[in-house]
């Protein structure tokens, strides 16, 4: 059998190589309904918390959307109900706290509130497929695709058309 020696530098190289063909991206994973998910790239994410509803100002006449506002490190921005924006069951308003995601699209920030923030997941560009036939219509606009991982269909969030979304602005 022959044996094979390499240096500290060659294994070092070989790693720095093999780290390079990974192109798996990190998503924090959010619940949207049982059974339901949706991953947001990581670096749309600007951090993700659990926030008291006495938190976010209603504010009238505005989309059903929209919560309202809150004031989180100086920084006052708006506030979504991302499942019900996407067409699915509203977030309970009657709750004591929520989970909140923010991100930031051309330094835009908005507040995506969601059932749950389940962690981080790892997706490669080759895990994402086409959302045109797998979901709604209606959600394709703010999808940047999806991926079934063991047996879950995930939702791959476009956060800039979330951002600009113009059912946020228009009156319901």
């Amino acid at each position: 059998m022959n044996k094979i020696t390499l240096t500290r530098s060659e294994i070092e190289s070989l790693w720095a190589d093999n780290l390079e063909q990974d192109t798996s991206k990190p998503y924090v994973k959010l619940a949207l309904e049982a059974n339901k998910f949706a991953v947001l790239p990581m670096d749309n994410a600007k951090e993700v918390l659990l926030v008291s509803s006495q938190r976010i100002s209603p504010v009238p006449n505005m989309s059903n959307y929209i919560l309202g506002l809150i004031n989180q490190r100086s920084h006052i921005f708006w506030v979504v109900d991302l499942p019900y924006m996407l067409g699915m069951q509203p977030i309970a308003r009657n709750q004591q706290s929520y989970h909140l995601a923010i991100v930031r699209s051309n330094n835009i920030p908005l507040g995506l509130v969601v059932t749950e923030v389940q962690g981080v997941i790892h997706l490669s560009h080759e895990e994402i497929q086409s959302p045109v036939g797998t979901v709604s219509p209606r959600l394709v606009p703010y999808l940047k695709g999806c991926s079934l991982q063991k047996d879950q269909l995930f939702l791959v969030l476009d956060a800039e058309a979330i951002v600009n979304s113009p059912i946020l602005s228009s009156e319901s």
